[in-house]
């Protein structure tokens, strides 16, 4: 092909082909960095906005959140966009908004873990049995002071 017919816009078969050809070469590296970036980046932080959503919207009273500031409190007030927390054993309260919270510590009505001890029986078999608190704790409240349901 000469550089008139170039210019003119003349193409004839072969070159058609070559052209789509050269176009496919070209779309084919962009869409797959448009696959990688989202399977790698849109997809996960979608799913690590909603888990966060999720989080917010399960808190509840007696709750031990961190807020973004890095503020440790329990959960007093719970409102719409809004929770109230007690942050220290002299009992200051703060009032955030949700946004502000970045994790949840400890669940309010999460039961408590029992210890699992492995025992071995006499076929040598190991097993394992839960083993009995008898004992009654006392309700301590987050920062160690004992919370009496008098007080509120």
């Amino acid at each position: 092909m000469n550089l008139t017919a170039l210019f003119a816009g003349e193409t004839t078969a072969n070159d058609t082909q070559a052209g789509s050809g050269s176009l496919l070469t070209m779309l084919l590296p962009l869409a797959l960095l448009a696959l990688v970036f989202y399977f790698f980046i849109y997809r996960p932080q979608k799913k690590q906005e909603k888990e966060t959503a999720n989080m917010r919207s399960s808190i509840e009273l007696g709750d031990v959140i961190v807020t973004t500031g890095g503020i440790i409190g329990m959960v007093v007030k719970v409102k719409d966009d809004m929770i109230l927390i007690e942050t220290s054993g002299d009992r200051t309260k703060i009032q955030i908004q949700k946004w502000a919270v970045h994790s949840v510590i400890e669940k309010a009505n999460e039961p408590e873990v029992k210890e699992v001890k492995s025992v071995k029986s006499d076929s040598g078999i190991k097993m394992k049995s839960k083993e009995d608190k008898s004992e009654k704790k006392e309700k301590k409240s987050f920062f160690g002071k004992k919370k009496d349901k008098e007080e509120k």
